[in-house]
């Protein structure tokens, strides 16, 4: 994929660098107490072109290669999470299904609109005993004359109070076990039949919702298929490849922003006059911190330019995941650390995003998921048949 102009992906990088930082950082506290993202920020998200970065440059995006989408990821990982999330989906797990697979009608209906932020995406897949092996889902589609008929549940489904359209994944082939036989839809928000429920109380993440969806005889036209029937699944696997190393690049963002934090704090605070960044165990903590985001920035670009090339586009995008959501973790611990008691209320940064970054190993397939992934791609290229 070529992407962007070079000279042109440096300017939206600094633009977008910009508001984060100035824009985007001075809110997080408001956003953290009121558990939304301002108006005026949404606008300046859609003013910059930021729901439709990664979709296709024919329907309104910007068309960035993955090397490109994880450089804009380190920017708006710096912030807090609801930030990126706010435009994630469209970007991302739903936006791409309907870019890669869906019809040329599906295309140009859905994807401008999700381009520019007038339509938000949301990616329902998980189920309560669905989350990361398919095998337990059980939202059903029916066919029924020329329409289908979907019932079930999904939980845990990002921006699903603000949804106006739905990509939903449902066993269309009762036959079928495991991953085979699931096909995945899209529903537009008002559809009878379809409700969401209350936003989730999380423990982190405030501003960046989740919900329950409940399908009860949602009836759809035959052309919301999305893709082949029976394949959604390896659709959902092929977005969520692209997805985890999105999350990887997020992580570094974070890292750097919790580093930032903790070296501003150790070179200022005192500790019987003198700045407790004179300690060596304080510095001890943030090397270890710098040495850890380094070797994830490393890692995030050289998994990026393997997707980019098609030489790697599954176990390198779950190593990265695995290696940098496990790093986020032990940098946000240490900069609560380095903080000390300050680093445990909730007006400090580094507070907040200790919560927050708990989250990333648990979504879009948990550390566990990653290492099977990781185990069972590198064993089945050696000849291991499977069992």
């Amino acid at each position: 994929m070529a992407g962007v102009d070079a000279e042109d992906f440096r300017q939206i990088r600094d633009a977008v660098r910009q508001l984060v930082r100035e824009v985007a950082v001075p809110l997080e506290e408001r956003i953290d107490d009121e558990d939304r993202i301002p108006d005026e920020l949404r606008a300046r998200i859609a003013e910059m072109g930021l729901f439709g970065y990664a979709l296709p440059e024919e329907h309104g995006g910007l068309g960035v290669s993955m090397a490109e989408d994880v450089e804009l990821a380190f920017e708006f990982g710096y912030t807090t999470p609801a930030f990126r999330s706010l435009f994630g989906t469209n970007n991302g797990i739903a936006g791409q299904v309907i870019a890669k697979f869906g019809s040329e009608e599906q295309k140009k209906v859905y994807l401008p609109r999700l381009a520019e932020g007038s339509l938000i995406g949301s990616f329902a897949l998980t189920e309560a005993e669905a989350g990361s092996d398919p095998a337990g889902l059980r939202t059903t589609a029916r066919r029924d004359g020329d329409s289908w008929v979907l019932n079930g549940s999904k939980r845990y489904i990002t921006n699903a109070p603000l949804a106006d359209l739905f990509v939903v994944f449902a066993r269309s082939d009762p036959e079928q076990a495991g991953g085979r036989g699931i096909s995945s839809f899209v529903v537009e928000a008002g559809t009878p039949g379809l409700t969401v429920g209350p936003k989730d109380r999380k423990m982190g993440q405030s501003g960046a919702w989740t919900a329950e969806v409940f399908l009860d005889d949602v009836r759809v036209p035959a052309d919301a298929l999305v893709g082949e029937e029976g394949r959604g699944y390896s659709s959902a696997l092929t977005v969520l490849s692209r997805g985890r190393l999105h999350i990887a690049a997020l992580c570094v963002g974070m890292a750097q922003r919790v580093l930032d934090e903790s070296v501003s704090y150790a070179a200022t605070a005192k500790q019987g006059g003198a700045p407790i960044g004179r300690f060596q165990l304080v510095q001890a903590q943030l090397a270890d911190m710098h040495a850890e985001l380094l070797a994830g920035r490393a890692m995030v670009r050289e998994v990026a330019a393997r997707y980019d090339s098609g030489e790697d586009t599954s176990i390198g995008p779950s190593s990265a995941k695995l290696f940098c959501t496990e790093m986020v973790g032990r940098a946000v611990d240490r900069a609560v650390q380095v903080h000390g008691g300050l680093g445990y209320l909730r007006t400090t940064p580094v507070e907040r995003f200790y919560r927050d970054a708990r989250l990333y190993r648990l979504y879009e397939g948990t550390s566990e998921v990653q290492r099977v992934i990781i185990g069972g791609g590198l064993l089945r290229a050696a000849g291991m048949p499977r069992g």
